[in-house]
């Protein structure tokens, strides 16, 4: 016989009509973005009517009252024991964490777009969620207006587009000539990449007009030496130097070379590359350091906190991730007896950097 009144075991979510379906509002609560809802949703039953509020509602009463929003955060469980068995679900993590928000911003822009990169490449789109592989694409699709706005990182977007594509196909492929799974969530996942492809392919960047005074090549050399010191990524490099005469000079200078070196690397690991290319060489020879970065590259490879900005942080005190530049609401901030107990302990730990390998990590995929 089914249960029709109100169950005390259930656990009272709250779900809201989004434009991408129902979600929990829980897990909306920290985002940006306003969402449209249904507010009234009757049950098929006409015993039972459940009524929906939305956050667009609720903003729109409180337009002109100064409302403090919760900074972006996610508590995940570290390690599940008998009394805590918790779940990370990526896609709720995706919505609390705001992704979609910050990829319009520049400092979080290339750890979005790292992230993506790993969810993309190798397979692993098919293996994940259907709501998850959906957010993933609206993601993608946000990039993409991203990078068609600003008219940044098109090799960025470019190199995503191409690693969903060729999923796409492979995929295609996969089970006697069609997807395997639901057809309705492979037509959407259509849609999407089409509209994706669509705004990659309708970026133009064009040059400025002759209004626009000084130019890039009207500048000094000292000028752009200037520039080309304050990039941190090798290929960038190589792509400037098939600009033209003077970039490509200017990129070969060993100076250029030696600030990445002592950038990525410390020097004990630039002395141990330097003997060994020392002893392969058996000669005295001046040092190469476009040659040493790319051994050193190759030993020790790049280090990841210094590719982004901005990474999310672990705190070791509510186990909770989020955005430093955000903060988030923390126990040792809101309970007065742990923080009693912190300064007999010697102050707060500070919070552990999240690269997105690490953040995947969390999450069984």
């Amino acid at each position: 016989m089914p249960f029709i009144s109100k169950d005390w075991r259930s656990p009272g979510e709250e779900w809201v009509k989004t434009q991408e379906g129902w979600e929990k509002k829980k897990s909306l609560e920290c985002t940006a973005q306003r969402y449209a809802a249904i507010t009234n949703y009757n049950n098929t039953d006409d015993s039972q009517q459940t009524s929906w509020t939305s956050e667009g509602e609720e903003s729109e009463k409180n337009t002109n009252d100064s409302v403090n929003r919760i900074p972006p955060h996610c508590h995940i469980t570290i390690k599940c024991t008998r009394e805590i068995a918790g779940f990370n679900g990526l896609s709720e993590a995706v919505r609390r964490l705001d992704f979609s928000s910050a990829v319009r911003d520049v400092r979080r822009f290339n750890y979005i777009c790292a992230l993506l990169e790993l969810l993309v490449g190798g397979q692993r789109l098919t293996h994940l969620p259907g709501a998850a592989q959906k957010l993933l694409l609206s993601m993608l699709e946000q990039l993409a207006d991203q990078v068609a706005t600003s008219k940044q990182n098109l090799n960025a977007l470019r190199a995503l587009v191409m690693s969903v594509s060729t999923a796409r196909e492979s995929e295609r492929r996969s089970c006697w000539g069609r997807p395997l799974g639901s057809r309705a969530l492979w037509g959407h996942h259509d849609h999407a990449i089409a509209r994706i492809n669509r705004i990659a392919n309708s970026i133009r960047i064009q040059e400025p007009g002759p209004e626009v005074v000084p130019k890039l090549h009207d500048l000094p050399e000292e000028c752009i030496r200037e520039i080309l010191l304050r990039i941190s990524d090798h290929r960038d490099l190589d792509a400037a130097s098939s600009a033209w005469t003077t970039m490509s000079a200017l990129c070969s200078e060993q100076r250029i070379w030696r600030e990445l070196v002592s950038f990525h690397f410390t020097q004990q690991q630039a002395d141990t590359a330097l003997a060994k290319q020392k002893d392969d060489d058996s000669q005295d020879k001046e040092v190469d350091f476009k040659k040493l970065f790319h051994q050193l590259r190759k030993m020790y490879g790049l280090r990841e906190d210094t590719q982004y900005a901005e990474t999310l942080s672990l705190c070791r005190h509510c186990k909770c991730l989020f955005w430093r530049s955000l903060g988030h609401p923390c126990i040792a901030d809101q309970c007065p007896e742990y923080r009693e107990r912190l300064k007999e302990a010697g102050g707060p730990l500070p919070p552990h950097p999240v690269p997105p390998a690490a953040f995947l990590k969390f999450f069984s995929l």
